[in-house]
């Protein structure tokens, strides 16, 4: 079992003859994952990447040639939220946005349209999903994982696979990793992705990574005291990020309140949940947990 991608999924590449979207296709196929189409306004009917993937005008189109129904966006910012839009019209189940900077005005309309619809989106601003041995959708480096019964889930990208390395190393594999993104507006939120967890069968343990500003991992926490059967272990990026700075992340601004990283880690800790210091430390104690 796995959540949300699988070996099954139809993958279509939004912007697939950008150099991104090139590139980055020909790693998910040689991963396994199961791309069927790309598209690209104005190049429908050539082919593109090492694997002579067809190309088409629309999303519509590729799902009705090709049976899509998983798109990932490698388009601009400025035309993104035009993507994950036509995505959504498009029936699209999964929609996966790498793209970073899309303006949050422009997310407020994608949040919307989205709201209203069957479709699930995971980003923007994110490094995408990896099922493990079975789909890799986005940027993360597929090597790295291991078939396994943890799943992973990130605001961070790059602490996303940082924790998936130790938990390797402690001899722990991954059922599914999501980087949900960390800007302020996203499709997929910590509770959405906790729930998928929790109800999938093969996923033993969870590991959870935030970071400071907003007020999400808290809602996470409180929401799996109640809900999550399954031990949870927590890691809160920034811990030394004075109050009102930015981190990375447009959503990762403190107030200095409820969102630094000291308020979220004793709040996850007051919920039942296993806060680790440094990512280092997730590893080992995931492993202490599931004994």
């Amino acid at each position: 079992m796995s959540i949300l991608v699988n070996k099954n999924s139809k993958v279509v590449v939004q912007g697939i003859t950008g150099s991104e979207g090139t590139f980055h296709t020909n790693q998910m196929v040689d991963y396994g994952t199961n791309v069927v189409a790309g598209v690209t306004p104005g190049k429908g009917g050539t082919t593109a990447t090492d694997h002579n993937i067809p190309v088409y005008n629309s999303v519509e189109e590729a799902k009705n040639y090709q049976g899509a129904n998983t798109s990932i966006i490698f388009v601009p910012p400025k035309f993104a939220a035009e993507a994950i839009i036509e995505s959504i019209y498009a029936g699209i189940e999964v929609i996966i946005c790498i793209s970073e900077g899309i303006p949050v005005n422009d997310m407020m309309v994608v949040k919307k349209i989205l709201d209203q619809s069957d479709s699930r989106l995971i980003g923007p601003n994110c490094p995408g999903i990896i099922t493990v041995d079975e789909a890799k959708i986005g940027i993360m480096p597929g090597f790295i994982c291991k078939k396994g019964n943890i799943g992973v889930v990130s605001k961070s990208g790059t602490l996303t696979y940082e924790a998936i390395d130790q938990l390797v190393k402690n001899g722990l594999g991954q059922t599914t990793a999501i980087g949900i993104g960390g800007d302020p507006i996203i499709g997929t939120n910590m509770i959405d992705t906790l729930e998928l967890f929790e109800n999938d069968p093969d996923t033993e343990g969870i590991v959870m990574i935030g970071e400071i500003g907003g007020l999400m991992e808290v809602e996470a926490a409180n929401w799996a005291k109640n809900n999550v059967s399954k031990p949870i272990v927590g890691f809160i990026a920034g811990q030394t990020a004075p109050p009102g700075r930015r981190m990375g992340h447009a959503g990762a601004i403190v107030s200095g309140g409820d969102d630094t990283a000291e308020a979220k880690m004793k709040a996850l800790k007051e919920c039942g949940i296993s806060v680790c210091q440094s990512v280092s430390e997730i590893g080992e104690t995931m492993k202490n947990l599931l004994k």
